[in-house]
C-alpha cells in the first residue's frame, strides 16, 4: 500500500476496497500533465555519521562509531503497564529554504531485548509560532514487547499526523526531530539508532509533462520476483496477505536483490509449504497496529535498513532522477495510483496506493518494474509506458520512494536536495 485513504474501516480486512488492508483500491483519478508545472520542491536531509549526529543535542545517549546509543536513564515513564527508562537525541533546527506542507521521517535503529524507539517532529511556521513535539511513530525492531504504531490525528496547532507523514497544510519553514530511546526499567538494554532522516515538500497539485529518458536506458536490474497473492489469507492478524502485503512483498524483492533476505531461523514459525515466508515475516515486522496495515513507509525501510545496510524514505522529481538509482545499481520501491485505463498491461485495474519495484528501463526510456499484485512469480516483471507510469507515481504521492541500498552500491552523485 501507499497513498492511502487514512481512515478506519470497520471491514477493512473483508473488503477489497478498504484502503487499510488492501494495496489496491478504486482510484481517483489523477491530474494531467502539464509542461508548465510549478516546481516541485523536495528537501531530504540525513544524520547518519558520528560528526552528523554529534550537531543534535543528546541526553543520556553516547554517540560514536555513527550510532546514538542508550548510555543513561534521563527520565522514565510507563507504557501500558511496564516502566521504561528513556534518553533522547534532538536535532537541531533544520531550514529548507522553502515553505513545507508535508514531512516523512525514516530511521534505522536497533532495539534489543525490551526496548524502543519514539520519533517525534516539531516545526516553526513563518511567524515564528511553534509547534509542539508531535508523535510519529513508536517502533521496535521485534514485536515481542512493543507493537509499533503510529498516532494518527495530533491536530491541536500547526500540524497534524496522518500515519506516517506530517502535514502542515499552511506551510512550515523549519523544523526539527526528536528521536527517543527506552528500555524496560532495571535491564541494559542498549537501544541504538544509527541514521534519522526526514524529507520535506511542497508538490503542485499539477503533474509535470512527461521527463525524457536519461542515463539508464537499457538498464535493467536482476530483482528476484515475488508475488504478494501467493499470500492470500496468510496471518489475518498481520493484515492476511494477498492484496495488503504489496509494501512488504516490494521489500523483500529488493532484499533479495542484494542477498540481504533475513536468515531461515527467523521466520521458521512460518508453516510449512508458505511460499517465499520471508514475505510472511516482512508482513509482521513492518505491520503498523494503529494504522491496521503493512504499508506504512519509514516502517518498511526500518525494517530494510539493518539487513541491508542503508534505507529511507524521499520523494524524488522525476523519472530521470530514478534512473540515476537505477544506473547506480539501486531499485527503488515507489508508490503509485491509477485509474481505469491509466496503466496499460497492470495486473490491477485502479488502485488509490500501490507499491511496485522500479528495476529497469528499456532502450526507448518506458520502464521495466516487478509488480507484485501479479497472481504469480512468472507475470510480477512487467514493462510500462513511461508516461503512464510517471503520473501514476507523481500525482498522488508525490515521487515517493523507499531506498534500500547496501554497502556495495553507493548512492549517485547528490541530486539538488532530495537525497
Amino acid at each position: 500500500m501507499t497513498y492511502r485513504r487514512r481512515v478506519r474501516l470497520p471491514l477493512a480486512r473483508l473488503v477489497l476496497s478498504a484502503a487499510l488492508a488492501s494495496c489496491y483500491v478504486a482510484a481517483v483519478t489523477p491530474g494531467t500533465a502539464d509542461a508548465q508545472a510549478p516546481a516541485r520542491r523536495i528537501a531530504y536531509h540525513q544524520w547518519d555519521s558520528t560528526a552528523e549526529l554529534a550537531t543534535g543535542r543528546s541526553y543520556g545517549l553516547t554517540v560514536a562509531d555513527g550510532r546514538a546509543r542508550f548510555a543513561s536513564s534521563t527520565a522514565r515513564r510507563k507504557v501500558g503497564t511496564t516502566s521504561y527508562e528513556t534518553a533522547r537525541w534532538e536535532s537541531a533546527w533544520v531550514s529548507p529554504g522553502f515553505a513545507f506542507t508535508e514531512l516523512i521521517a525514516s530511521w534505522s535503529a536497533l532495539t534489543p531485548s525490551d526496548s524502543f524507539v519514539e520519533v517525534r517532529v516539531r516545526g516553526r511556521d513563518a511567524a515564528g509560532t511553534t509547534s509542539s513535539w508531535d508523535l510519529m511513530s513508536r517502533w521496535a525492531l521485534w514485536d515481542t514487547y512493543t507493537h509499533r504504531t503510529t498516532d494518527s490525528g495530533q491536530a491541536d496547532d500547526l500540524a497534524s499526523v496522518d500515519v506516517d507523514t506530517w502535514k502542515a497544510p499552511a506551510g512550515l519553514t523549519s523544523y526539527q526531530v526528536r528521536v527517543v530511546l527506552a528500555r524496560a526499567a532495571g535491564t541494559t538494554a542498549r537501544p541504538s539508532v544509527d541514521t534519522v532522516g526526514a524529507v520535506v515538500s511542497a508538490l503542485p497539485a499539477t503533474t509535470p509533462a512527461t521527463s525524457a529518458p536519461g542515463v539508464a536506458r537499457g538498464v535493467v536490474l536482476d530483482v528476484p520476483r515475488y508475488s504478494q497473492m501467493a499470500h492470500d489469507g496468510h496471518f489475518p492478524q498481520w493484515g492476511g496477505g494477498g492484496e495488503a502485503w504489496c509494501s512488504p512483498t516490494s521489500t523483500s524483492m529488493v532484499l533479495g536483490y542484494y542477498d540481504r533476505l533475513p536468515r531461515a531461523a527467523s521466520y521458521n514459525w512460518v508453516p510449512a509449504g508458505h511460499t517465499d515466508p520471508w514475505v510472511d515475516y516482512a508482513a509482521r515486522m513492518t505491520y503498523d497496529h494503529d494504522y491496521d496495515g503493512t504499508g506504512n513507509w519509514p516502517f518498511n525501510t526500518a525494517y530494510a535498513a539493518p539487513l541491508a545496510g542503508k534505507a529511507f524514505v524521499t520523494r524524488l522529481r522525476d523519472l530521470r532522477d530514478a534512473e540515476r538509482f537505477i544506473k547506480a545499481g539501486i531499485p527503488l520501491v515507489a508508490s503509485v495510483t491509477f485509474g481505469p485505463g491509466e496503466l496499460d498491461g497492470a495486473p490491477i485495474g485502479s488502485t488509490a496506493g500501490h507499491l511496485l519495484v522500479i528495476v529497469g528501463f528499456t532502450a526507448d526510456g518506458d520502464v521495466v518494474v516487478n509488480d507484485p499484485a501479479a497472481g504469480t512469480r512468472a507475470g510480477v516483471r512487467r514493462t510500462y509506458d513511461r508516461g503512464q507510469l510517471e503520473r501514476a507515481w507523481l500525482t498522488r504521492s508525490g515521487g515517493l520512494v523507499y531506498v534500500i541500498r547496501d554497502a556495495a552500491h553507493p548512492l549517485p552523485a547528490r541530486s539538488p536536495g532530495n537525497w
